[in-house]
C-alpha cells in the first residue's frame, strides 16, 4: 500500500470570524473524520500547522536566502496535513473526498516516494 500526503490549503482569514463554538464544531468534524480514517486502517498521521506562514528558503548565487512567508500577495497557506495509506491516487482522492477541509479550502494529494 502506498502513502499519500493530503496538503490542506486555506485562507487563514476565512477562520478569523468564527465563534469559539463554531471553531469547536470544526475541530470535532476533523476529529471524527480522522477517527473514521483510523477505523478503516488508512490514517497514518496528521498535523495542524500554525497560521504564520513559515519560512521560504532559496539559494541565490550561492547564498541562502530566507524570507518570512507567505508573501503579502499570497492569500493561501498550507494549514495542515494528513498522511493516509491508499492503493493509488484514486483511492487517496476517495478518502479525501469527505474531508471537512473541503468546506473551507482545497486539498492537494501527493504520493510519498518511498525510494
Amino acid at each position: 500500500m502506498a502513502q499519500f500526503i493530503l496538503l490542506l490549503h486555506e485562507n487563514p482569514a476565512r477562520f478569523s470570524d468564527l465563534t469559539p463554538e463554531e471553531m469547536q464544531q470544526m475541530v470535532a468534524r476533523y476529529g471524527a473524520w480522522g477517527r473514521a480514517l483510523a477505523e478503516k486502517g488508512r490514517y497514518v498521521g496528521g498535523h495542524k500547522l500554525t497560521d504564520d506562514g513559515g519560512r521560504f528558503l532559496k539559494r541565490i548565487t550561492g547564498s541562502l536566502g530566507v524570507t518570512d512567508g507567505p508573501y503579502s500577495e499570497v492569500k493561501e497557506v498550507i494549514g495542515g496535513l494528513f498522511i493516509v495509506d491508499a492503493a493509488d491516487y484514486d483511492a487517496a482522492v476517495a478518502l479525501a473526498g469527505d474531508c471537512p477541509h473541503l468546506d473551507n479550502g482545497w486539498i492537494e494529494v501527493r504520493q510519498i516516494d518511498k525510494r
